[in-house]
């Protein structure tokens, strides 16, 4: 059974909020109330909204200015203005600024109603549409790197140098944290190489012990060491001609770091236990979650190894820092399950969305893959709700736009920042800014004066 829509209703008056309160209630709604606009904003933090009914004329923050906040807050919430001095001019803006209705006091239940109604399919086409959009884009992207899906800036601007890389001989180094999809992008640039008919070899590098690992990358001969019973093929030549994938190739020890800058610097490398030379044609493609440059200045991996490697550099975002990518991926992923584990599963309602949405994802997209799954094959009805997913997610670590800072960290230099960020985020709207804030816009324009005659006093140094 579908949960029912939330409105939030605001007004300073009390007994207005009570009234629509109650149109709204017996309507089926679920109905939270706020006296003004910063108090609407926490709830707009807390809960999934569907419709935002808001007065206009309100002391402190507007009807205006709480919907410009709004559509940052929570952008898919519908805003409906309502006020006594309706004007056209006052209607014009508010609609220019994304709200959706506009009544007029006094207002009667009809028309309270419609909009709300009406409000309420805007959101759902624009959810709707949203996980059209995905569909659409991962048929048009069709190829290799259809198999990775986002359209985030962070996303978009690694595929890039993908794309350009790819046609080239030119070694790349993949990084990013585990589950960032470190081997999508590593197929992807083998198979929009010219090597693409050729065979794509990986070697998880971290999953073999030293022993071993030299044996799995170079072959051996016949009794090289106990247990080599006969000759054996190592990865690069299974390679040859293709391409070679070495996972985590920052748990390498010294002695194997040698051997692979050899190979690249000429192309040469003899079995274990060998005599003979063998030469090869592989592209190198290396994947780590570790800060190489890093393990260069602690001396834990060669530096001439790293430069070798380090031709092209691919760096993958955390799933944390790809805005507006989980709802993609979030659909792509119940469509996959749901065919693959023949279960009716169309989606998620908003307020799982908005969990999924908001959790910090550690594991990145490999947790995100993994919880959907596991929700799609406990999933009683069509559409999953915050019950199917676990409970990490439901009251764990959110991800947010708020920024850390260190114990001691000065009052003033935490406020300066804050400040600095919410007007990165408000593109520069200082009234903004000091809504979504809770402080008066004259200390924005104080600080920022502060800003300048620091940044002047900065470049006179």
């Amino acid at each position: 059974m579908t949960a029912p829509a939330t409105i939030l209703v605001v007004d300073d008056e009390r007994s207005n909020r009570a009234s629509l309160g109650r149109i709204l209630t017996r309507a089926g709604y679920d109905v939270v109330e706020a006296a003004g606009g910063a108090e609407a904003l926490e709830k707009l933090r807390a809960r999934a909204t569907a419709v935002l009914l808001t007065d206009l004329k309100m002391p402190g923050m507007d009807g205006v200015e709480l919907l410009r906040a709004a559509r940052l807050v929570s952008p898919d919430s519908q805003v409906v203005l309502m006020t006594a001095y309706g004007t056209v001019e006052t209607a014009v803006e508010a609609m220019k600024e994304g709200a959706y209705d506009f009544l007029t006091k006094p207002l009667k239940r009809h028309d309270v109603l419609q909009a709300v109604s009406k409000a309420i399919e805007k959101r759902s086409l624009v959810v709707e549409n949203r996980e059209l959009r995905a569909r659409l884009k991962v048929a048009a992207d069709a190829g290799p790197l259809g198999r990775i899906v986002g359209n985030s800036a962070a996303l978009r601007s690694a595929l890039e140098v993908v794309r350009q890389v790819a046609p080239t001989d030119a070694t790349v180094l993949v990084s990013g944290e585990s589950g960032t999809g470190k081997e999508l992008v590593a197929r992807a640039i083998h198979e929009l190489s010219p090597r693409t008919g050729k065979p794509l070899v990986r070697l998880a590098c971290a999953a073999l012990p030293e022993t071993l690992l030299e044996s799995e990358l170079f072959g051996h001969e016949a009794g090289a060491f106990t247990g080599a019973a006969g000759k054996r093929q190592g990865r690069f030549e299974a390679a040859d001609g293709g391409s070679l994938l070495l996972d985590e190739v920052s748990e390498t020890s010294p002695a194997t770091q040698v051997k692979l800058l050899r190979v690249l610097q000429e192309g040469e490398f003899e079995r274990v236990g060998g005599s003979r030379t063998l030469s090869v044609d592989v592209r190198i493609i290396a994947a780590t979650n570790r800060d190489l440059e890093e393990m260069v200045t602690d001396r834990s991996f060669r530096e001439d190894l790293f430069y070798r490697l380090n031709v092209i550099r691919v760096d993958l975002p955390p799933l944390r820092d790809r805005a507006g990518d989980v709802p993609l991926l979030v659909d792509h992923f119940i469509r996959l399950y749901a065919e693959r584990h023949r279960k009716p599963v169309e989606g998620v309602d908003a307020e799982a969305m908005d969990l999924l949405d908001g959790y910090r994802w550690p594991g990145n997209v490999r947790e995100l893959q993994n919880t959907l799954e596991r929700a799609v094959v406990l999933a009683q009805t069509d559409r999953l709700s915050p019950t199917d997913l676990p409970e990490a997610i439901r009251g764990g670590e959110r991800r947010s736009d708020e920024l850390s800072f260190p114990i001691g960290t000065p009052l003033k230099e935490i406020e300066r920042r804050m400040i600095l960020e919410t007007l990165r985020t408000t593109g520069g709207d200082k009234k903004l800014a000091a809504s979504l804030l809770g402080i008066h816009s004259r200390t924005i324009y104080r600080r920022m004066e502060e800003e300048r005659a620091r940044e002047s006093g900065d470049s006179e140094d």
